[in-house]
């Protein structure tokens, strides 16, 4: 049996599974670099990237599981690998915190200017508090769209900093706001009043492109807009126009709608967006669940499950 890790994942999972099985790593390999070589493995081990469409999935002959490092399962065929009885686990609930605490962080970042002081510090070498009037979250509204367990713990992190917190969810019932200390308001309400907007709902037809000039304009000048879910929920053109505009006082990003590119994102492969351009602009890598703790949870889980699968003893 033969098992093929094709991202950076836990090293315990395949200390682990090279207890049953010869397990080879492949990072980040293309769609066809993939599918030419899946034929020979029985689990895959992955987190976003490349999409594994039909073509791979009906290359993949022997293979029986696929262990997904992360939340979303946008980026695979399910209906294919359901056909081809090719059982897929994610691993929900064990990077919640990690996301939340990233997203506090940016928070942070762009209301006191962290980035831009380092910089001016490191590079300029200039030792000038008056350039980085920032402002505190205290007493600020966060809204939160999509309040599952990444928005619930952001959240809880938010009242810590003493902010109001409303939120927009429409598949949860309303006694769950409640129990957080949260108001539940539409995404017009929510745009609205925020002074900080937090996206943490997935990719659908229906979220794409949800940030874009029409829904900006209504919201508060000088609003912040934070995405830790999924590239393409924010137009980045019109995200672009509204902070050299200044309408927007910052977005602060861990995810960009090209990101994936298809074919895979390799060390000096390149990237480049307009938005680099603006000073008001944070990104990070997608490294929301990029912590020894996420990962060492995260690896327990997959273990756990492709053992039951596979019934390794």
């Amino acid at each position: 049996m033969k098992c093929l890790i094709i991202d950076v994942v836990s090293p315990a999972i395949a200390e682990e599974l090279g207890k049953y099985m010869e397990v080879d790593t492949k990072i980040l390999p293309t769609q066809e670099e993939l599918a030419g070589m899946i034929g020979d493995y029985e689990v895959l081990i992955m987190r976003v990237d490349p999409a594994i469409n039909k073509t791979i999935l009906d290359a993949a002959e022997k293979l029986k599981v696929i262990g997904v490092c992360s939340v979303g399962l946008n980026h695979i065929d399910m209906d294919t690998a359901k056909a081809n009885g090719i059982q897929v686990f994610n691993a929900p609930g064990l990077n919640d915190n990690a996301v939340a605490e990233l997203t506090i962080s940016k928070m942070l970042d762009i209301s006191r200017h962290t980035i831009d002081a380092c910089n001016d510090v490191k590079v300029g070498k200039n030792w000038d508090k008056y350039k980085f009037m920032g402002r505190e979250l205290r007493g600020k509204t966060l809204g939160i769209l999509g309040f599952g367990r990444v928005g619930q713990r952001v959240a809880k992190l938010a009242h810590a900093f003493q902010m109001y917190v409303v939120a927009y969810d429409p598949y949860l019932p309303e006694y769950i706001f409640d129990q957080e200390a949260t108001k539940g308001v539409s995404v017009e309400e929510l745009l609205k009043v925020s002074d900080f907007v937090t996206i943490h709902m997935p990719l659908t037809p229906e979220t794409k492109n949800l940030f874009n000039a029409k829904s900006i304009a209504t919201m508060k000048d000088g609003a912040v807009v934070l995405n830790m879910a999924r590239g393409g929920i924010v137009n980045e053109e019109d995200m672009y126009e509204a902070l050299k505009s200044g309408k927007l006082g910052g977005f602060a990003t861990d995810v960009m709608a090209n990101e994936l590119a298809a074919g895979g994102l390799t060390e000096g492969a390149g990237f480049d967006s307009p938005l680099f351009e603006c000073d008001n602009f944070v990104v990070s890598p997608h490294l929301g669940a990029q912590t020894t703790d996420a990962a060492r949870n995260i690896g327990a889980h997959i273990i756990s499950k492709i053992k039951v699968a596979l019934n390794l003893k």
